[in-house]
């Protein structure tokens, strides 16, 4: 790609790469350019189909993708047009250790889905007439996934063990009611593997902040959350945040609030999930552990 680039004859130096983040494949590609000294962005792949959409294209196809329709016949890629006029940051590759510990956390819910599966498996051949020897291979398969789980899991702790900051970070984080051992190995990796300015942009990340959808006196839809982010560290902040409403002060009066103004539950329950982030963030930021006397203004 940087042979093309100075066969095109632009300046490296000036060069901004903008790439869609695309699960893991994109990680080589941006490492690669980082290392190269040229300015790369990784972006949500939906804000550059918003974006699109903003333009008036709505078709969605590689073709479409690559070029839009800007003015006069001239076509500009899509992400060319967004980096002009948004100007997205630089990335910057985590270290190598939230790396290892972000691979870690993959296998680790690859496992869990694994034997998620073969028990919903098990538990219907056993409300059948399955044959003894098909139930007895299945337990043995589930067995071993439990096993290497718990393998996984002390490689895990053992690896933030053996880094002084990750230890005291997963400390701060697991300080605040509600947040435990895997909420917090994998906030680890979200807080301390991206540069987030702020506990807002975390929140934003994670697909935790609040989209209304209003419009003068006819259009009132309802407010919910924007969803967008890894959803798999979303789920496992929604059942922290259950825990939380009851064990969190901070949070619980946050959720009591909300349900007296007349806000249905489960969007109670999001400020809640959102709260947990802001703490999260907090606790890092400061370097401080969670106060639960500490009056915050709402």
């Amino acid at each position: 790609m940087v042979k093309w680039l100075v066969l095109q004859k632009c300046n490296l130096n000036q060069a901004h790469i903008i790439v869609e983040a695309t699960g893991i494949y994109h990680e080589h590609l941006a490492c690669g350019f980082h290392q190269k000294e040229i300015l790369i962005s990784v972006i949500n792949p939906c804000r550059s189909r918003d974006f699109a959409k903003a333009m008036g294209i709505f078709t969605k196809t590689d073709a479409v993708d690559a070029y839009v329709l800007a003015c006069s016949g001239m076509f500009w890629h899509v992400l060319a047009c967004y980096g002009c006029l948004k100007q997205p940051t630089g990335w910057v590759p985590p270290s190598e250790e939230i790396r290892k510990l972000k691979v870690l956390l993959q296998h680790r819910d690859s496992l869990l889905d694994d034997k998620l599966r073969m028990d919903n498996r098990l538990d219907m051949l056993k409300s059948t007439k399955a044959t003894k020897e098909v139930v007895e291979s299945l337990s043995l398969i589930n067995q071993n996934l439990k096993d290497e789980i718990a393998r996984i899991e002390r490689l895990i702790s053992s690896h933030i063990d053996q880094h002084p900051e990750l230890k005291n970070d997963l400390k701060l984080l697991t300080s605040i009611d509600g947040i435990g051992k895997q909420i917090g190995w994998n906030m680890l990796v979200v807080l301390r593997g991206n540069d987030f300015k702020s506990a807002e942009q975390a929140a934003a990340y994670l697909g935790v902040v609040p989209v209304e959808r209003r419009s003068g006196t006819s259009v009132h839809g309802r407010t919910r959350l924007s969803k967008r982010g890894p959803s798999s560290i979303r789920a496992k902040l929604y059942m922290g945040a259950l825990t939380a409403i009851s064990k969190n002060s901070h949070v619980k009066n946050l959720y009591d609030r909300l349900l007296l103004k007349g806000k249905i539950k489960m969007s109670a329950i999001g400020a809640a999930m959102r709260k947990l982030v802001h703490l999260c963030y907090g606790v890092l930021h400061t370097q401080q552990p969670y106060d639960k006397n500490y009056k915050i203004t709402e």
